[in-house]
């Protein structure tokens, strides 16, 4: 389910993270899913569960997963997951408009060039 990429240059947290958020956004792990457990998940990846925990923690702060006292985590709906990835998306693509801004693109190209992307619509 999850891999570690120890050449990645990414943390580990981020690799588990990143991981979670695919499998949840594609609907391989549905909403009200039970996650593994800290303990569970960082002993079959052999690392610490700090670095577990940090993941789990960053996923339910953008809404991926949601915490119940006693029980373990959990997948939230998908439309809560589906925002926040949108939002994480957004910020990102604010940040690079602005960074091609400063680099000279014009509005206007920058305006061509989003309106040529193809969907698969």
């Amino acid at each position: 389910m999850i891999q570690i990429n120890y050449r990645d240059s990414r943390p580990i947290y981020e690799q588990v993270k990143e991981s979670f958020r695919k499998l949840i956004l594609s609907g391989v792990l549905p909403p009200g899913e039970k996650m593994p457990s800290v303990r569970e998940l960082a002993t079959q990846l052999t690392i610490n569960p700090n670095t577990i925990q940090r993941a789990y923690r960053e996923l339910e702060q953008e809404g991926y997963i949601c915490s119940v006292p006693g029980k373990g985590s959990f997948v939230c709906e998908a439309a809560d997951a589906a925002s926040a990835h949108r939002q994480e998306l957004l910020l990102k693509f604010r940040a690079l408009t602005a960074e091609l801004r400063e680099l000279g693109i014009s509005a206007e190209e920058l305006y061509r060039m989003i309106t040529e992307v193809k969907t698969d619509d």
